[in-house]
């Protein structure tokens, strides 16, 4: 069963996607604003090198400071950094049944702005989001007590512009 396509029933939607986010974690992200960089097939990232063409110069009011090493896979804003990554794996929490079914705290499923996305808690108190229903992953690591809102408002227009709605494996 694809969990994306189920959870377009099942899911508990914005508002509790919202509040997980506002709820999410207390500690900074690293510093240090260096990152892997994901090592995706040709086709994704043809998909991320044109997303990365179109990203803003800022994002939840925060400069872009892409990190290091500098890849057309990866961006950055601000210290702590938001960081972007695009063209990642697939996250095994997209086929647990308990996140389609809201039963699991630390992940929850929802959309904003046309961008579906999967929000997982980290135990080290940052927010992982991942994009849902498009040809490539992306992945947003917002520090802990940062508000995740307006950072996915913010990039919205980016990615439904640069990576096409579908099915990624």
């Amino acid at each position: 069963m694809n969990f994306f396509r189920h959870r377009h029933t099942a899911s508990p939607g914005l508002p509790v996607l919202a509040a997980l986010i506002a709820i999410a974690g207390c500690s900074s992200a690293d510093d240090s604003a260096s990152v892997a960089v994901p090592v995706p097939d040709a086709k994704v990232t043809k998909l991320c090198q044109n997303l990365d063409k179109v990203l803003p110069r800022s994002v939840d009011g925060r400069r872009r400071e892409d990190p290091e090493p500098r890849s057309a896979l990866t961006a950055g804003w601000g210290s702590p950094a938001i960081i972007l990554r695009c063209g990642v794996q697939r996250p095994v929490k997209m086929s647990d049944p308990k996140v389609a079914n809201g039963d699991d705290p630390k992940a929850v499923a929802g959309g904003v702005n046309g961008v579906d996305w999967l929000m997982e808690r980290q135990g080290d108190g940052t927010t992982r989001l991942t994009t849902a229903s498009r040809l490539a992953y992306v992945q947003v690591t917002v520090p802990e007590g940062t508000d995740a809102t307006g950072a996915l408002v913010d990039l919205a227009a980016s990615v439904k512009k640069a990576i096409p709605e579908g099915i990624a494996d």
